[in-house]
C-alpha cells in the first residue's frame, strides 16, 4: 500500500488532505487542506474502543466491520472515492497512519479507487509542524514590530514578505475589542496555522521575519511557548501616527468593517444589534481596569455613538469614547511598555519610514 513519507513536502504544498479520524477528533485539530470523511463517527468509535480496552483488539475489529458495514460502508466509500475523483492529489491520514488508514485505503482498492496514506498519519504531520516552530524561533533573526493601539502595525505587516500575520492567524484583532463576527479557531488549529506559514516561508528562503508585538494571548489563541519567549528579547521596531490618525483607523476597523462583518452574517436587521451588543460587551469585559466612573462616561459615549449610527449611519460620534479610551486607558499602558523595552528599539517613526526600515533589515543576509 503507497504510503507518503516526505511530511514537510506534503504540508507545503497544500495538497488536499483526507482525514479519517472521528469528527471529535477532527475538531480538536486539523490542518487547513483537510476534509473530514471519518471511517467511524463519534458513537461507533467510542463503541469500538470500548470493545477493544474490554476484549482486544481482534473483537474491536470485528465489532466495527459490524457498525460500518453493509449501506453504511458503500455510503462512505462512495464519499471517499468522490474526494479521490475530485482530489488526484489528495492524500489521507488517520492518527497515527494505521489499522483505520490501511483499512480505508483496502476498502477504496477494492472499489478500484487509489489513494495513499500519511506514514504516521496526524501525529507525525503534527510533530513537524511543532518542530518547525522551534527550530524556526532558534535558528531565524526576528524584528518585533511595536506601537500604539491604532498605529496600523497589521497594515504594515501586510506589506513586508516575510512577516508573520500572528492577528491572521488567530482571528482576532489583539485587544479587549479584537473579537471579529466569526468565532476563533481552536488552539492547536491556530498553531498549525503559524506553523505552516512558517514552514512555507523559510522553504523559500526566508530566515528573517518580522512579527507584531502581542501579549501570549491574542484573543483566545496562545501564542507556542518558545516563540513568545524569543519575542520578548528580540529587538523591536516603533510605529507613530498621530492620535487623529490612530482613532479614525480604529473606527475603521471596530466599527465600520466590524459591523460589516455582522451584517454579513447575521443580515441587515439583526447585524447592527448584534454588533452595537459585541461593542457594549467589550466595554463591560475592561470594567474592572477602567474603574466604574470612567465606564460608565464611555458606556454614555458608545451608546450615544451607537444610536446616532443606527438612525443616520454616520460613525463619527464614536470618535468620542475611542478616543478617551486610547488617552486614558490604552496609552498610559503603552507608554509604560515603551520605557521599560526602549534598550531594545532599533527603529521608530511613522509608516513610511518604519516600511523602508524593515524591508532594508528583511534584505539583509544571514
Amino acid at each position: 500500500m503507497s504510503a507518503v513519507t516526505d511530511l514537510a513536502g506534503l504540508l507545503r504544498s497544500g495538497v488536499p488532505l483526507m482525514d479519517v479520524r472521528a469528527p471529535v477528533e477532527f475538531a480538536k485539530g486539523a490542518f487547513p487542506a483537510a476534509c473530514n470523511l471519518p471511517l467511524m463517527n463519534d458513537i461507533e468509535r467510542q463503541k469500538v474502543g470500548t470493545c477493544y480496552k474490554q476484549h482486544g483488539q481482534h473483537a474491536a475489529i470485528e465489532l466495527g466491520h459490524q457498525l460500518v458495514g453493509g449501506a453504511v460502508k458503500r455510503a462512505r466509500v462512495a464519499a471517499w472515492a468522490a474526494f479521490a475523483q475530485q482530489h488526484p492529489d489528495g492524500v489521507l491520514y488517520c492518527f497515527r497512519g494505521g489499522l483505520r488508514s490501511r483499512i480505508v485505503q483496502q476498502w477504496l482498492q477494492e472499489a478500484g479507487v487509489q489513494l495513499p496514506y500519511v506514514e504516521g498519519g496526524y501525529k507525525a504531520l503534527r510533530t513537524v509542524l511543532i518542530d518547525t516552530t522551534e527550530q524556526a524561533v532558534a535558528q531565524c533573526h526576528w524584528v518585533v514590530l511595536g506601537g500604539m493601539t491604532g498605529t496600523g502595525k497589521t497594515e504594515v505587516l501586510a506589506t513586508l514578505d516575510q512577516a508573520l500575520d500572528l492577528e491572521g492567524h488567530a482571528h482576532h484583532r489583539g485587544s479587549s475589542f479584537g473579537k471579529h463576527a466569526t468565532a476563533q479557531p481552536g488552539q492547536i488549529d491556530f498553531e498549525n496555522r503559524l506553523a505552516l506559514d512558517l514552514l512555507r516561508q523559510r522553504s523559500a528562503g526566508a530566515r528573517r521575519f518580522v512579527v507584531e508585538d502581542e501579549a501570549r494571548l491574542v484573543g483566545a489563541c496562545s501564542l507556542p511557548l518558545s516563540l513568545h519567549r524569543g519575542m520578548l528579547q528580540a529587538p523591536l521596531v516603533w510605529l507613530e501616527d498621530s492620535l487623529a490618525g490612530r482613532v479614525a483607523r480604529i473606527v475603521d476597523d471596530y466599527v465600520v468593517k466590524l459591523c460589516a462583518e455582522f451584517v454579513a452574517l447575521h443580515g441587515p436587521e439583526a447585524g447592527p444589534q448584534r454588533f452595537a451588543e459585541r461593542l457594549r460587551q467589550s466595554l463591560d469585559n475592561i470594567v474592572k481596569r477602567l474603574g466604574h466612573a470612567r465606564h460608565r462616561q464611555l458606556s454614555k459615549l458608545m451608546a450615544q455613538a451607537l444610536a446616532v449610527q443606527q438612525s443616520s449611519g454616520d460613525v463619527s460620534a464614536h470618535c468620542a469614547w475611542i478616543e478617551a479610551l486610547l488617552v486614558e486607558y490604552y496609552d498610559p499602558m503603552y507608554a509604560y511598555q515603551r520605557r521599560e523595552t526602549a534598550h531594545r528599539v532599533l527603529f521608530r517613526g511613522e509608516r513610511a519610514a518604519v516600511t523602508e526600515f524593515l524591508q532594508h533589515w528583511l534584505r539583509q543576509q544571514g
